[in-house]
């Protein structure tokens, strides 16, 4: 089954709800994938429609039903971080496209529409053999990928 990266580029939000009645909130977000989670950089006082442009790196198995879910949090000094909504992406059309420009998902709170999160996927699968796993190639070059398969050419064959 193949693995690989999932690069996922978190672009921005909008029409959120503004949690903080005061001040424009300070959103960042959490995305996670399956056990692994990582969190964006704190958007200060950008309120209802921040923007991020940061990438992030999973490292996935696409045999395993999976999906990304991205929750919206606001930043609190002194109290528990808000939840503003959250978006679930499932990562099966990924796998079959390999890419996804940035699209608007909707995001959710209580099952009720609470705006909207824009990202951009890009599955790079990993080419493994015996001898270990590649690494070090996460920006998928092409010419990286045509290399691999001249040197072990007709290795998949014969090592059933």
């Amino acid at each position: 089954m193949p693995s690989g990266k999932l690069q996922v580029l978190l672009v921005s939000a909008k029409g959120l709800h503004d949690t903080d009645f005061l001040t424009n909130m300070d959103p960042y977000v959490t995305i996670a994938c399956r056990t692994q989670e990582q969190k964006s950089n704190v958007a200060s006082g950008q309120g209802s429609s921040p923007e991020w442009n940061e990438t992030f790196v999973f490292s996935v198995t696409s045999d395993e039903e999976s999906e990304l879910v991205i929750k919206i949090k606001d930043s609190d000094v002194g109290s528990d971080d808000d939840i503003v909504g959250e978006a679930k992406i499932p990562l099966e059309p990924l796998f079959l496209a390999r890419s996804i420009p940035p699209t608007p998902y909707n995001v959710v709170i209580n099952d009720e529409f609470c705006g909207e999160v824009k990202v951009g996927l890009e599955f790079i699968p990993e080419e493994t053999h015996e001898h270990g796993h590649r690494y070090g190639h996460e920006h998928g070059h092409e010419h990286g990928h045509h290399q691999e398969e001249r040197n072990f050419g007709g290795w998949k064959e014969s090592s059933y």
